[in-house]
């Protein structure tokens, strides 16, 4: 049995229950980078508050694109926070405000963020999924290279 848009129910339930743990992630990630953002303090402060905002920003973006593709493989977005704390592999930092260990947070962070978004490309290239087999590929290449320049920053 197929969905709307063609994929196979059974692997469009599997898919959107990966994603909604990726929403998860992506939630906690988002809410961590707000706090570095707004706590960070040091020399660093000026460069890494701004570097904050922009992954915060896009992972805001990457928030809205998730749930929209669970819709549009007929699943339901999480949307409490109850239900992101008990799914996502990112816990919530405390005011972080030194900038090498919100830096390393955050490479923490992508490296969960990563493996995870390995695992739905995976998944969507078996079940034939080109839309989340596109976006997965856009944020795996994304992730990589933002992991490599965070972790330039820190050599």
């Amino acid at each position: 049995m197929k969905n709307l848009i063609g994929i196979d129910k059974n692997k469009a339930i599997e898919l959107s229950k990966i994603l909604n743990e990726l929403l998860s992630d992506y939630q906690l990630f988002y809410q961590n980078l707000r706090g570095l953002h707004w706590n960070i303090k040091g020399k660093e402060f000026f460069e890494l508050h701004l570097k904050f905002e922009e992954f915060y920003t896009d992972a805001g973006i990457k928030i809205d694109e998730i749930a929209e593709r669970i819709l549009t493989l007929e699943g339901e977005p999480l949307h409490r926070f109850t239900s992101y704390l008990k799914t996502s592999s990112i816990k919530e930092e405390k005011a972080i405000t030194n900038g090498v260990e919100g830096v390393n947070i955050i490479i923490h962070s992508f490296s969960i963020l990563i493996k995870k978004e390995r695992e739905i490309l995976d998944l969507a290239n078996k079940a034939n999924d080109e839309g989340t087999v596109n976006l997965m590929s856009d944020y795996i290449s994304q992730t990589e290279k933002n992991l490599w320049m965070l972790n330039s920053y820190l050599s």
